[in-house]
């Protein structure tokens, strides 16, 4: 038996090793992004058809994570995290040795579908190795990680791309092997436990949610509702499996199901900085590619630097607070960039640090509060479907921002906006501004009371 002492070094190391590990897992997501033109010139693709390497790696990735969610409820997450990396280092060699457009995809898939063990490990190892009172804390460690990986992102891959090309940044992924021999030293050799996988309800879940984000990211309605029928069957299949892949009443908690729902929210709300802004300033402000993600940098470094405080505010004054200061920083930003949207873009880059702390803040108390409404059993799969549940929601968001610019309207509800050219995105950050007023006050009518830091180390609070 662990002493306290052992199981809080434990811990405080797996969080080291995680987030350096997040850092590479992000950037790997957003640095082939920058790459896109320039396999698309080499191969001589359509837009649509180089889209797959950033859309067949967020189906896997979205797919993964929930699959390695339930699976960490069965079985050690040291031997799942030594697959899944492993399985992610072969498909970055692969892709390094692409000579083809779609050995370039094959490398990408490979790549997701090992690397969706990092999000779930994310989830899991904060619930599974911290108490309540100072989860927070770790939670804010891993929006840390997240944090450093998008500020990084664009410098590391300009640079890889000037000096060696976009090839070389399959080779700059197989860093993650480093940290395998400090997962096998910290991780528990936890027994597996008993029953059979559920492997038809995990396949139609998988299918289900991949032709969904399929559907979302342009595929049309045919494979939204074969989506949705394979969801149905899905529902079907847990409710008569003697030991399904999802409990039931998993959704039958209503904090749990509260919870993940605010969550999705968030995620589309979120999703429109990285998505709207680039475009606000390549079209408003006619600016480079180079120039946006410098412009970007402040904010994601921000978040790096604050992603700790806010873990401990969770801890010290409740998830309540951190959510009510996240929701006051994200409204500011957001309605400062609906009033100043197509203005120097330097200060649009000083309106950013607003959002992004915000929104590091609430995806710190958020996952702190969705993890507090589970048993030890439902940790897995449940933290996982949360982290399914935010890539669902980038997909959604994605295509309703698409919508709305390609309407071309020239909507124009925040009147101190004076700038021609950004009028439709000033209405549109000027209704996430009231989105995020709503959000605030539903977590407060559904966790207000549960939500004091005295209550943080009670089994299953809503806080």
């Amino acid at each position: 038996m662990k002493s306290t002492a052992e199981s809080v070094h434990q811990g405080n190391k797996l969080i080291q090793i995680l987030m350096f590990t997040l850092v590479i897992s992000v950037m790997n997501v957003s640095m082939f992004n920058i790459a896109l033109p320039g396999i698309r010139a080499e191969f001589h693709l359509s837009a649509a058809q180089v889209s797959w390497v950033s859309s067949a790696y967020m189906l896997v990735y979205a797919v993964g994570s929930v699959t390695y969610g339930k699976l960490a409820d069965k079985y050690a997450l040291k031997k799942l995290i030594t697959i899944g990396l492993i399985v992610f280092v072969l498909g970055s060699v692969f892709g390094l040795a692409a000579g083809a457009y779609w050995m370039i995809v094959i490398g990408r898939v490979f790549q997701a579908a090992g690397s969706s063990v990092i999000p779930a490990a994310a989830m899991i190892i904060p619930v599974r190795y911290f108490p309540p009172e100072t989860r927070g804390r770790a939670l804010g460690k891993s929006a840390i990680g997240l944090a450093v990986g998008n500020t990084l992102a664009p410098v590391v891959s300009g640079l890889i791309m000037g000096y060696a090309g976009w090839r070389w940044l399959f080779c700059f992924s197989v860093l993650v092997l480093l940290t395998l021999p400090f997962y096998r030293k910290y991780l528990d050799d936890a027994k597996e436990s008993s029953g059979r996988m559920d492997v038809l309800g995990g396949g139609l879940l998988a299918a289900a949610t991949g032709l969904i984000l399929f559907a979302l990211t342009g595929g049309g309605w045919i494979p939204a509702a074969a989506g949705v029928l394979l969801l149905i069957l899905f529902v079907i299949r847990i409710r008569k499996a003697a030991d399904p892949f999802v409990q039931p009443r998993l959704f039958r908690n209503l904090n749990y199901t509260f919870g993940i729902g605010i969550a999705f929210v968030i995620s589309c709300i979120a999703f429109s900085i990285p998505f709207l802004i680039p475009q606000l300033l390549a079209g408003s402000n006619h600016l480079d590619a180079s120039v946006i993600g410098l412009i970007m940098i402040p904010g994601a470094a921000a978040s790096a630097l604050l992603g700790f405080a806010g873990g401990k505010f969770a801890d010290l004054r409740g998830n309540l607070f951190v959510v009510c200061i996240a929701a006051l920083l994200q409204m500011i930003g957001f309605f400062l960039l609906s009033a100043f949207a197509g203005i120097n873009a330097w200060i649009i880059a000083i309106v950013l640090i607003f959002s992004n702390v915000g929104q590091t803040f609430m995806q710190v108390a958020l996952s702190n509060t969705v993890s507090r409404t589970l048993a030890k059993e439902e940790t897995g799969v449940g933290m996982g479907l949360l982290s399914m549940l935010n890539f669902i929601g980038a997909a959604v968001a994605t295509s309703v921002y698409s919508s709305i610019l390609d309407t071309g309207s020239s909507a124009h509800w925040n009147p101190l906006n004076t700038y021609p050219g950004s009028y439709l995105y000033s209405s549109i950050f000027l209704v996430l501004a009231v989105m995020m007023v709503i959000v605030a006050v539903v977590y407060l009518l559904r966790f207000g009371r549960s939500a004091a830091p005295q209550q943080n180390t009670r089994a299953g609070v809503g806080s």
